[in-house]
């Protein structure tokens, strides 16, 4: 496994790069250096808001590439990459979908900022983790004036069991993600962290055998088909673990870091 090529790396971020305190190691920034001097880029491919990835990696925000809310926004160096934003209309029917779901809390997910009608506790210590910029409005159908890049739902009671049936059925004109144990993520059917992934690969001219990804949930699967080098947490759900070549420690045992090390080792 010859690692020494690699030009490209991408990480999700919660339950993959960040421990189950949603952190991010200390030994990741020297790392981050040293793959920077040898020409390496990174990629921070997660589902939170792209204003929330930039304040996570604030002093070296100018070298990170930013993949934001799934795949829907790609950012570097104040440039936008790629805007892939659903329809006004279709994003309104997914809402009065989404309303008919007993218990769940709609996040509509724009590019300026997110837009929430509950001021529910428990949802909104979910909200201030994942989005930076927020807005607590009277009627999320009624929201202008922006590009609605997801609608995440907040769902306590489970999203794979409880809020994805009623949006399975739309999986082939939607991206419907579990992107995690309480998160179900629908967005532009072409929005999926693999396509910004290739989106990313075409603009710097990286091929996939010179690009390492890591994920750990459903949200990555696609990414994992976008590079030779794939890794699968060791807490990751079993179809990723199924799609990525290499599994590696989980987020708890720093199973990125581990493996950046072992990379950088072998590049001169």
């Amino acid at each position: 496994m010859d690692t020494s090529k690699i030009k490209l790396v991408a990480a999700d971020m919660d339950g993959t790069l960040l421990n189950a305190k949603h952190e991010l190691s200390p030994d990741f920034f020297p790392i981050f250096e040293r793959m920077k001097d040898r020409g390496i880029l990174f990629a921070a491919a997660s589902g939170r808001q792209f204003w929330n990835l930039l304040n996570c990696f604030e002093n070296i925000q100018d070298d990170v590439i930013f993949i934001a809310e799934n795949g829907s926004y790609v950012g570097y160096k104040g440039q936008e990459l790629l805007v892939q934003a659903m329809e006004p209309d279709v994003t309104r029917e997914q809402i009065t979908t989404a309303r008919k779901i007993p218990g769940i809390h709609t996040i509509l997910c724009g590019k300026k900022r997110a837009y929430i009608e509950s001021k529910a506790p428990a949802f909104i210590e979910n909200v201030k983790m994942y989005y930076d910029r927020y807005e607590v409005v009277d009627d999320l159908m009624k929201v202008e004036d922006d590009q609605f890049l997801k609608i995440a739902i907040c769902d306590l009671a489970g999203s794979e069991a409880n809020s994805y049936p009623f949006f399975k059925q739309k999986k082939d004109q939607l991206q419907v993600k579990v992107s995690g144990h309480i998160w179900l993520d629908i967005s532009h059917r072409l929005a999926n962290k693999g396509r910004a992934m290739a989106v990313v690969q075409n603009k710097f001219k990286i091929s996939v055998d010179e690009t390492m990804v890591f994920g750990d949930y459903l949200n990555d699967l696609e990414m994992m088909h976008q590079a030779s080098f794939s890794y699968a947490m060791e807490n990751a759900h079993a179809d990723i673990k199924n799609a990525a070549r290499f599994i590696t420690k989980s987020n708890e045992e720093n199973g990125v870091i581990i493996v950046l090390e072992e990379m950088l080792k072998k590049i001169r």
